[in-house]
C-alpha cells in the first residue's frame, strides 16, 4: 500500500477531506509546522502519526530536520494541504510533492492568491494541484477546476467556496496519482 505524509499548517480541512476519502493508502503521518495547528488534532483523532516542526531561527537547520523526518517516513507522495512554508530545493527533488494553490496558475501565486484574484477584477479563479519545484507554486500543473467570483465576495466568501472545489479535486488528484506513482524509498 502507497504510503502518504501530509504537511499542513492551518485547521486541516484539506486533511479531513483526505482522511474522510479513505483512500487506497496509508497516511503515514501529518507534519505541521505550528504546534497548535487544527490539522494535528484532526489526525490524532484519526489515530495518525502527527509530528510538529517549528521553524528555527537557523533555516537551514529545519530544512535539514524535515527532511530527515520525512525520509524515514518513507512517503510514496507528500502532500502540501495547506502547509505555509517553502520547502528547500534539496527536499523538492527528493521526494514526489503535491501542492493545493487557491488560484488557477500560473496566475495569483503565493500566499495571498484569493486577495490578489479580488484585487486584480478578476472575474474567475479557482484551485490547482501542482506538482511542487523549488519555485513558489511554479511546478507542473496536475489539475485545475474554475470557481467563479461573484459581485460582492470578500476574501472570506470566496475562499470558502475554493476550499470545497479544493477538497474534492485534491482527492481525486491523489486517488488518480496513486495508481501511477513508483515506489519513492527517498
Amino acid at each position: 500500500m502507497k504510503r502518504l505524509v501530509i504537511l499542513a499548517s492551518g485547521s486541516g480541512t484539506l486533511t479531513q477531506a483526505i482522511i474522510d476519502a479513505h483512500l487506497d493508502a496509508d497516511i503515514v503521518a501529518v507534519i505541521s509546522d505550528k504546534r497548535e495547528s487544527g490539522v494535528l488534532d484532526r489526525a490524532e483523532q484519526a489515530g495518525i502519526e502527527t509530528f510538529t516542526v517549528p521553524m528555527m531561527h537557523d533555516r537551514a537547520e529545519w530544512d535539514r530536520e524535515l527532511e530527515t523526518l520525512i525520509a524515514a517516513l518513507k512517503p510514496d507522495l507528500i502532500i502540501s494541504a495547506g502547509f505555509m512554508r517553502v520547502l528547500s530545493a534539496k527536499i523538492v527533488n527528493r521526494f514526489k510533492i503535491i501542492n493545493s494553490h487557491p488560484a488557477l496558475l500560473p496566475l495569483f501565486p503565493g500566499a495571498h492568491a484569493v486577495r490578489d484574484a479580488l484585487a486584480a477584477g478578476a472575474t474567475e479563479t479557482g484551485t490547482t494541484i501542482h506538482w511542487v519545484d523549488a519555485g513558489i507554486d511554479t511546478g507542473t500543473v496536475i489539475a485545475q477546476e474554475r470557481v467563479p467570483i461573484h459581485p460582492g465576495d470578500s476574501e472570506d466568501t470566496l475562499h470558502e467556496r475554493i476550499k470545497i472545489v479544493e477538497r474534492s479535486l485534491i482527492v481525486a488528484t491523489i486517488t488518480s496519482l496513486l495508481n501511477t506513482l513508483e515506489k519513492n524509498n527517498g
